[in-house]
C-alpha cells in the first residue's frame, strides 16, 4: 500500500549566532515556529501533531520537549522527539513525513521543529556521555580494552573529517585551495541569508589558508561553527498544502540508511580505519530515495542540492556519493562555477552547515532550504527555476545518512516496493 502524498507548506527560522543569550531555549524555538506559521499562512490550531529534535546532552536538559510543549504549540497534541546525532534534523523531517503519509485519522498537518542552544551547555561533555555509554557496553560484551581504544582512535568529528579529507585529496587530486574554495563559496552565500551565523561576504581563499591547522589538512578557517538556532518545517497533505501556500513542495522520496553499528564499525574495522570516504549509507540512501521519486539520472534531474557538510571536503564527497558528479571530480565543479548560485547545479546557497550549525536543526534546514528554492522564496534564491531538489544530512556516529527528494509536482513513484 502506498501512503498519501506529502507536501511541505512552510519553512521558518530564528536568527542564528554563537550565543543567543537574549532568549532562553523555549523562546529560541518559538521564534522559528512563529516564522514558519506566518510564512505558511497557518494557525497553530491547524497543526495536528509535532515532531521535535535536538541533542539533549549538549544543553544539559533532559526531555527538552516537555519544557518546549507550550512554546511550540503542542499542548494536548501528539508530540514525538527524535535524536540521531548530526542527522537529527534529517531524521525528524522523515518522521514528520511518515506521520502524514501514514494516513492516521485526524493527523494531516505536522510541524517539525529542530533546534540547538549550544551556548547553554557543553557540547564536549554531551558527546562524552555518548562515548561513555558505548565503552560500558563494549566491556560487558567482553571486548579487550586495546580493541576498544582503537575504536575511539578516530579523534571525534574533526579527526574523522581530516581522514576523509586526506583520502579524498589523494584519490582526486584536490588541493587545500580547493577545500578553501568550498568554504569561501558557502560563507559568501550565507551573507545573503538573513538567519545565518557566519556571514563573510569578503572572505578569500588566502584568508582561509592563512589560518592554522586543526588537523591536517583542515584549517581553523574551514571548521563549522557552533551555533544557537532553530528551524521549523510544516508537512501536510497534498490537498491541505494548497490552502496554506501558493507553491506546495511535494516530498517524492525519503531514505535513512545506516551502514555501521558504531563509530568504527564492527570490532573496530569500519570506515574510520579503512576508507573514511566510502560512506555506503549515502550511496544506498540515494538509490532508495531516487527510486521512490522516479529519478533515473540524478546528475540531470536534480536541479538544486543542500548537503550536510560541516567540513569542505565532505561537501565534495557527498556530491559524488549522491550521484550528482562523477567520482573525484566535484572539486573541479567548484573551480568552473557549476555549484555557484548561477551555475548548472547550485549547492548550499544557504551557506550550508559550514556556515551555520545548530546541530539539531542543521539537517532540517537542508530540507527547508531546498524546499524554499523550489518555492522561489529562499534568502539566496537561485536565478533559474528549481523544479527538483534534495536535502541531505549526515551523522549518527559517522554512519547514518538521510535524504529527502522534493519537487514542485507530485511524482511519487515506487520501483519494486510496496
Amino acid at each position: 500500500m502506498v501512503g498519501r502524498q506529502v507536501a511541505i507548506a512552510g519553512v521558518g527560522f530564528c536568527e542564528h549566532a554563537s550565543k543567543r543569550s537574549d532568549v532562553n531555549t523555549a523562546e529560541l524555538v518559538n521564534e522559528a515556529v512563529e516564522d514558519c506559521l506566518k510564512k505558511a499562512n497557518c494557525d497553530i490550531k491547524d497543526v495536528d501533531a509535532f515532531v521535535n529534535g535536538n541533542m539533549p546532552g549538549f544543553e544539559g536538559i533532559n526531555y527538552p520537549e516537555l519544557w518546549l510543549t507550550d512554546s511550540i504549540g503542542a499542548r494536548n497534541k501528539p508530540l514525538m522527539r527524535v535524536t540521531t546525532g548530526g542527522t537529527t534534523g534529517g531524521s525528524i523531517a522523515i518522521a514528520g513525513y511518515y506521520h502524514v503519509t501514514a494516513g492516521l485519522p485526524g493527523l494531516d498537518t505536522v510541524l517539525v521543529v529542530g533546534f540547538e542552544h549550544q551556548s547553554c551547555g557543553d557540547t564536549s561533555i554531551g558527546l562524552a556521555s555518548v562515548a561513555y555509554a558505548e565503552v560500558s557496553i563494549y566491556s560487558r560484551l567482553g571486548l579487550q580494552m586495546e580493541k576498544v581504544q582503537r575504536m575511539f582512535g578516530a579523534g571525534g568529528a574533526i579527526g574523522i573529517s581530516s581522514y576523509q579529507a586526506v583520502n579524498y585529496m589523494k584519490r582526486s587530486g584536490a588541493t587545500e585551495e580547493d577545500l578553501a574554495r568550498v568554504v569561501v563559496q558557502n560563507r559568501h552565500n550565507a551573507a545573503k541569508n538573513w538567519y545565518t551565523h557566519l556571514k563573510m561576504p569578503n572572505l578569500t581563499i588566502q584568508d582561509i589558508l592563512d589560518t592554522p591547522y586543526v588537523s591536517y589538512p583542515l584549517r581553523y578557517g574551514m571548521v563549522t561553527p557552533a551555533s544557537d538556532g532553530a528551524c521549523a518545517v510544516l508537512f501536510t497533505t497534498e490537498k491541505k498544502a494548497k490552502d496554506f501556500t501558493d507553491i506546495p513542495v511535494y516530498v517524492n522520496g525519503v531514505a535513512s540508511v545506516s551502514n555501521e553499528n558504531a563509530i568504527l564499525g564492527y570490532a573496530g574495522s569500519g570506515t574510520g580505519q579503512i576508507d573514511p570516504c566510502e560512506q555506503l549509507g549515502a550511496v544506498e540512501s540515494a538509490k532508495f530515495a531516487y527510486s521512490q521519486a522516479g529519478i533515473s539520472y540524478p546528475e540531470k534531474e536534480i536541479e538544486y542540492a543542500e548537503v550536510y557538510s560541516p567540513f569542505p571536503n565532505q561537501e565534495l564527497q557527498w556530491l559524488e556519493r549522491l550521484g550528482l558528479f562523477e567520482e573525484n571530480t566535484a572539486h573541479l565543479r567548484y573551480r568552473d562555477g557549476t555549484t555557484a548560485p548561477k551555475g548548472a547545479l547550485p549547492v548550499n546557497c544557504s551557506g550550508g552547515v559550514n556556515s551555520t550549525n545548530a546541530i539539531g536543526a542543521s539537517g532540517l534546514e537542508r530540507v527547508g532550504e531546498a524546499a524554499l528554492q523550489i518555492m522561489g522564496k529562499a534568502g539566496n534564491q537561485v536565478p533559474k527555476a528549481v523544479h527538483t531538489a534534495l536535502g541531505h544530512s549526515w551523522g549518527g556516529v559517522i554512519n547514518l545518512v538521510t535524504l529527502m527528494i522534493m519537487s514542485d509536482q507530485p511524482k511519487r513513484k515506487w520501483k519494486g516496493g510496496a
